[in-house]
């Protein structure tokens, strides 16, 4: 009997180690992270935009991406933190396959309580 109650207590015990250490990772940290990007090098006429909303999708971030007058593609990506992160490695590193990219820079990163863009698109 001293056994059986042992174990319960042990695995009270770990229950509310895993609750805590859930609520910690999921709501401690900013909820969602904004950060704006430009990317320079070949990265026009080579369907740069149209892998840029694929990979996007795929990862789950939302924002924009937008070819400039000045040869570079600008944008905005949104989503959590961990997801932003993967979309600027593939911003900064890989690019669509004709693409080369020279560099890419992200400015106003900063942690935001919501989305405020909704899907991630194409703009003119």
């Amino acid at each position: 009997m001293i056994i059986c109650h042992s174990n319960a207590s042990w695995t009270s015990l770990l229950v509310l180690t895993l609750v805590i250490l859930l609520a910690m990772s999921s709501d401690a940290g900013e909820k969602y992270v904004s950060v704006d990007f430009e990317v320079f090098g070949n990265v026009q006429g080579v369907c740069f935009r149209m892998y840029a909303e694929a990979e996007a999708k795929k990862l789950g971030v939302t924002g924009w991406v937008k070819n400039t007058r000045q040869g570079t593609v600008v944008g905005q990506v949104q989503g959590h933190p961990e997801k932003v992160k993967e979309m600027k490695y593939w911003l900064s590193k890989v690019g669509s396959p004709s693409s080369r990219i020279h560099r890419a820079q992200f400015t106003n990163e900063k942690p935001i309580s919501k989305l405020e863009i909704h899907g991630f698109g194409t703009r003119y």
